[in-house]
């Protein structure tokens, strides 16, 4: 199976080209900004046809969330633009497209978990622009899954995981947001899933079943605090600096960019159509934080 990723320093892509080389049958190619301009489908189609994949995964995304208030052209350029490209060359190629979406698209007022087909309301432009990649990608590409997560970490890229771990180093409290709820998403988990629905579809061939949204995120549902508390237990575990977490309000942590309150996405139709269940926070945070403190070693 040859899978074609957009972007190559972002954490889904490192995550999916170190699992793909645990897998002699999974041969991965890898396109980023150094290589080409996303939003060129002349460009995106060109790198497609020299490697000939039979799946274009698309995790590259303008995720500075703050800085796109100022810069929405940029982020609409990649979000939008380079997502509808990346649809359009692999439709050229005849072939599916998996790309992936943000929990951002919701505005947070639920109080329940989000589900594929609830309204979409979102607060940020960064939101705005992703939302407006998965209409681009719906339109241009019938043979598309649309993956929708939230709260990405993992031991590399930018993330909450590495960066509370950084400011424990040099600070005995931290202050941390408790009236936003989500589920954490291991990024090697959901490359690991990425791999599973890309064989489960080459196997048995497209789908409409397969097509539309689907939302993929960890099982556990947490505040940004408990989650800071269980990274500093963790830390704490392995004999590495931690810090005291005092929770604080949104409020008390004004940000350009508003968040929704309520990020938790409903996984069942991922275990319905695609077989798959991601595994609890506990075992995959704490392979992280282990991988984080051993490489700080």
């Amino acid at each position: 199976m040859r899978l074609y990723v957009l972007g190559q320093q972002g954490q889904v892509a490192r995550a999916l080209q170190e699992v793909s080389e645990r897998r002699p049958d999974v041969v991965v190619g890898f396109g980023g900004r150094n290589d080409f301009d996303i939003a060129d489908v002349d460009a995106v189609l060109a790198a497609l046809r020299d490697f000939r994949p039979d799946f274009v995964i698309n995790p590259a995304a303008y995720t500075a969330v703050d800085r796109a208030e100022e810069e929405s052209a940029v982020a609409y350029h990649v979000n939008r633009d380079g997502a509808k490209a990346v649809a359009e060359a692999s439709a050229c190629m005849e072939i599916p497209t998996i790309h992936l979406s943000t929990d951002y698209v919701f505005d947070g007022t639920k109080s329940t978990p989000y589900a594929e087909d609830d309204a979409t309301a979102p607060m940020s432009v960064y939101g705005a622009s992703k939302l407006a990649g998965e209409h681009a990608v719906a339109a241009a590409n019938h043979r598309h899954v649309i993956l929708r997560t939230a709260w990405v970490y993992s031991p590399f890229g930018h993330n909450f995981v590495r960066t509370m771990l950084r400011l424990a180093e040099t600070r005995d409290t931290l202050r941390v947001v408790c009236d936003q709820v989500g589920s954490p998403t291991y990024a090697l988990d959901l490359a690991q899933a990425i791999l599973a629905i890309a064989g489960r579809i080459d196997r048995s061939g497209w789908s409409t079943e397969f097509g539309g949204v689907t939302h993929i995120a960890g099982p556990d549902v947490v505040t940004w605090y408990d989650f800071a508390c269980q990274i500093m237990r963790l830390a704490a575990a392995r004999c590495a600096r931690s810090a005291n977490v005092e929770p604080i309000t949104t409020s008390d942590y004004p940000t350009p960019a508003r968040r929704p309150r309520n990020s938790r996405l409903s996984c069942n139709r991922l275990t319905t159509v695609f077989g798959i269940s991601m595994p609890p926070l506990e075992q995959s945070l704490s392979e992280c934080v282990s991988r984080l403190i051993v490489n700080e070693v």
